[in-house]
């Protein structure tokens, strides 16, 4: 009886069928932790991360460093837009106001500075208006993602519609993603260029314009460095700097590049980070003005302003 005892004290304890080895645990944890890094879209900014920190202190004076920034208009509702979709905004330097799309039901609006609606302006003809960019003595680049156009229109102050007809028109071709085309677009006097974005995959091209209704040659695909992007939601040119922002819904993040096309800062759109209380749902245009600030818009209906605070 105490062999038979023993016998059984010394037979090892049976592994449960859903016991593993501590390595298959080790990566298990490690695959979760990337599957969460990924859908937080922290990998579109480490590397990010990491080259800021080699700016000099001279780099950052000489460019936008958009880590300084600080909502100080945060989620702001424009009104009675609420069943809108905002798609884009532009800065005018002549009336020192802006200018938004609405994609769902096409119109142009134009704000203040703080959000406020001045006038509404049926947008007659278009199919869905993505991208705006103020240009020269009123005019206004109109991107249409759903019919690959691109318009240049006449506003002024006693506008109260505007018709695609009556404005020149440009075949902006096709897309690698039909779905996902032409949505963004910024126009760079110093270079004499409108900079168009593709969203998906990201791409930026050049049309050589001098600010006017007549735009020269064709587009071209611009040489840049690969946009560490999900999408390509917007775009805009600093008038101090020339440098550009690259704005993205998908990875919740503005990218500031250079003049060469190289990354020099970035700034998260997550709650909690540069002033933002809540993460902003899904930033689809930025502009900014002679003096720095920068603005957002997001759909359906809300407005964003970040100043520099250091």
């Amino acid at each position: 009886m105490a062999k038979s005892q023993a016998l059984h004290a010394a037979k090892p304890a049976r592994r449960s069928r859903f016991a593993l080895p501590w390595y298959v645990w080790s990566l298990l944890a490690v695959a979760a932790a990337y599957a969460l890094a990924f859908a937080m879209h922290w990998d579109d900014r480490g590397l990010l991360w990491l080259s800021e920190h080699f700016q000099s202190p001279a780099q950052r004076q000489e460019s936008i460093w958009l880590p300084g920034y600080h909502a100080v208009i945060d989620a702001k509702p424009l009104p009675g837009m609420e069943k809108d979709e905002a798609s884009d905004v532009t800065y005018n330097p002549q009336t020192k106001t802006l200018f938004a799309v609405m994609g769902k039901n096409p119109f142009l609006v134009e704000l203040t500075l703080q959000g406020d609606v001045l006038r509404k302006m049926p947008l007659v003809g278009w199919g869905n208006p993505e991208g705006v960019a103020f240009m020269e003595n009123g005019l206004l680049a109109i991107t249409d993602e759903r019919k690959h156009l691109l318009s240049i229109v006449q506003v002024d102050a006693d506008t109260r519609t505007l018709n695609i007809n009556d404005f020149p028109r440009y075949d902006l071709g096709t897309s690698k993603n039909q779905n996902k085309g032409f949505e963004a677009i910024v126009w760079d006097p110093k270079n004499q260029q409108l900079v168009l974005g593709e969203e998906r995959p990201p791409a930026l091209f050049t049309w050589k314009s001098d600010g006017s209704q007549l735009l020269k040659g064709d587009k071209q695909i611009h040489v840049s460095n690969e946009l560490d992007l999900r999408n390509l939601s917007a775009l805009a040119v600093d008038p101090r700097t020339g440098h550009t922002l690259v704005l993205s819904a998908d990875s919740h993040l503005l990218l500031e590049l250079d003049e060469e096309g190289e990354q020099v800062s970035f700034m998260t759109l997550l709650g909690g980070f540069n002033g933002l209380k809540d993460t902003i749902p899904r930033a689809e245009g930025v502009t900014i003005d002679e003096t720095g600030a920068l603005y957002i818009v997001s759909e359906p209906n809300l407005f964003y302003r970040f100043e520099k605070q250091r």
